[in-house]
């Protein structure tokens, strides 16, 4: 089991030359928190700290711990993980806080990025709108050599407990509440997918009204009916009557963009409408379209061109944690046999000029629309005239990071150097045990702790395989009736854990709104709190609004938990059931 511990002291030791975004401006820090290729062939999550002095630095990097590993947590981040880079630019401020915190007449904090609550500290906006100020933004994200808005996305976390965030161009969260981790891909949500948001309301506590536009340019939202969803083949009719990713089904539920009635969303609840449940699979597909947009699917290879028949040509296609691409390759149109590489010497090409294609193509099941699917191709002219001069490369350029455990389910990948002679062979063992050839190896490992190696030109990689699911532990009071509410407390030692009631989505546990340590309470109707009652038992899931109408959740329930560790693995679901009574 792989623990998400320790990150925090990596941080520190690494910690670069501090450097002003511009003259007169508070130097800061570029640290790399996670890299997984060059900066052109990844996105590039730059997370910046505002209202963080020097002193806090240790707690700006325990902020990007949990945030980061929260995304790790949850799908699609957890399988494209490897399509990201992640660095952390640690500003100190002169000031701690974030203006407007948690009211109007908090006091203004002078801070680098000018984060602020109420929409910047304006009385028309809602408290819960975390700003920052773009233009520095950009420029302490413009220390991280190589990025650009192009290839990056910025997370601008400020130093406060007070819960909040915002998706605009650059995503925001608040740092030290006890939600913040999940406000982080809620925002990305906005900010990367162009989602919106599913609540019912706008301000808190007032109910919103009945929808009035016409149809919403929303992926996510409606007017139609399931049957116009599907003799229209519009929205998201491709996933209709499925499980949702985030509980009960895909279909229609009322509410959304602010609206109680008159519009309709996917699921009952998801990420965008409830923080701790997952992307709903119209969500998902959205997320997973974009992260993919954003890294070229062909990284590498023989360069596009002319090029002759007597030797190997390669590709470079990214590679997924959970899966591999496809990778097909045509000469004038016909098949050919190969993944990342094809020996044009073994086809015996006719005299003349011709077409060699390789298309990659993520199969992915989260992508169901084949117009958003992603994909790629390179092509060549093939030239029997050209003579290829010989060319070698070194054992390896590029793999599965060695530095850290790999999960039991996850695609190792090894690439080579690119010979045009040869194509190196790759060498797979688990356990000492020869497990086969290939520039990938997809992990199929029992449970427990193992040892992988990939030998190729006298040179051997070893990966620590986990496969040993974390453990989770709930606390609760004696017996199993309860009048009134009952606290639940979760906890595990090595992984993030996570429950569900009666069956329903999957919900990351966070402790409670006020407290992260304090546990979470469960109740008929669920407990108001700053305008949203947590732990409800009754209809309409786990966070709902006060004014939604919903039947008190009194009887027996069946509340199963679980946890998430840093390799990906899934511990063992543990369950219990209770009764709660008036």
């Amino acid at each position: 089991m792989r623990k998400w511990a320790g990150f925090v002291a990596v941080l520190a030791l690494s910690l670069g030359l501090a450097t002003p975004a511009q003259a007169g401006e508070p130097a800061a820090g570029v640290t790399d928190v996670q890299v997984t290729g060059p900066v052109a062939q990844r996105f590039n999550l730059v997370v910046l700290g505002d209202g963080y002095t020097a002193a806090e630095q240790p707690k700006f990097f325990a902020d990007v711990e949990r945030h980061v590993n929260t995304l790790w947590s949850l799908e699609p981040f957890k399988s494209y993980r490897s399509y990201f880079n992640v660095y952390a630019v640690s500003i100190a401020s002169p000031e701690s806080g974030v203006d407007c915190d948690p009211s109007l007449d908090a006091p203004r904090r002078d801070t680098p990025l000018n984060m602020g609550f109420w929409g910047g500290c304006n009385p028309q906006s809602v408290q819960r709108l975390l700003t920052v100020d773009d233009d520095a933004a950009q420029r302490y994200a413009d220390l991280v050599p190589g990025t650009s808005p192009a290839n990056r996305q910025i997370l601008a976390i400020g130093n406060s407990a007070t819960y909040g965030g915002a998706g605009g161009a650059y995503a925001t969260a608040s740092g030290g509440n006890a939600l913040s981790a999940l406000i982080s891909p809620h925002e990305l949500g906005h900010s990367l997918g162009g989602l919106d948001d599913e609540y019912d309301y706008y301000a808190r506590n007032v109910p919103g009204g009945a929808y009035e536009g016409g149809e919403p340019d929303s992926i996510h939202h409606t007017l139609l009916t399931e049957q116009q969803m599907r003799a229209q083949h519009a929205k998201w009719w491709r996933w209709l009557g499925e499980p949702s990713e985030s509980g009960g089904t895909i279909g229609r539920s009322e509410g959304g963009l602010y609206s109680q009635t008159g519009v309709w969303r996917p699921s009952a609840h998801s990420m965008m409408k409830t923080l701790g449940y997952a992307f709903d699979q119209v969500g998902r597909e959205r997320m997973t379209q974009r992260i993919a947009a954003k890294v070229p699917l062909v990284a590498g290879g023989t360069p596009a061109g002319t090029i002759g028949a007597d030797r190997v040509v390669w590709v470079r296609p990214m590679h997924p944690v959970s899966h591999r691409l496809d990778i097909r390759w045509t000469l004038d149109g016909v098949a050919l046999p190969g993944r990342e590489a094809v020996d044009l010497r073994r086809v015996h090409v006719r005299p003349g000029r011709h077409v060699l294609t390789a298309t990659v193509t993520d199969p992915t099941p989260f992508v169901r629309d084949p117009a958003v699917r992603p994909s790629a191709t390179r092509t060549w002219t093939v030239d029997t005239t050209v003579v290829t001069p010989p060319a070698s490369g070194p054992a390896v350029v590029a793999s599965t990071p060695t530095s850290r455990p790999v999960g039991a389910h996850d695609v190792v990948y090894v690439e080579t150097g690119e010979p045009t002679g040869s194509i190196p062979q790759v060498a797979w063992t688990l356990d000492g045990r020869f497990a086969g050839t290939g520039a990938d190896f997809a992990l199929d490992a029992p449970r427990g702790t193992h040892k992988l190696t990939a030998t190729t030109g006298g040179r051997t990689l070893t990966w620590t395989v986990d496969g040993t699911g974390p453990q989770t532990t709930a606390e609760l009071p004696p017996g199993s009736v309860f009048h009134g509410s009952f606290p639940m407390r979760l906890s595990s030692p090595d992984g993030m854990p996570e429950f569900r009631v009666d069956g329903d989505g999957w919900h990351k546990y966070f402790g409670w709104p006020t407290d992260p340590n304090a546990p979470y309470l469960f109740t008929a109707r669920g407990t108001d709190i700053d305008g949203l009652a947590y732990g409800n038992l009754g209809s309409g899931g786990l966070t709902v609004s006060p004014f939604a109408e919903r039947t008190p959740g009194y009887g027996k329930h069946r509340i199963e938990y679980r946890s998430i560790d840093a390799a990906g693995n899934v511990g063992p679901t543990k369950s219990f059931t209770v009764t709660l009574l008036p």
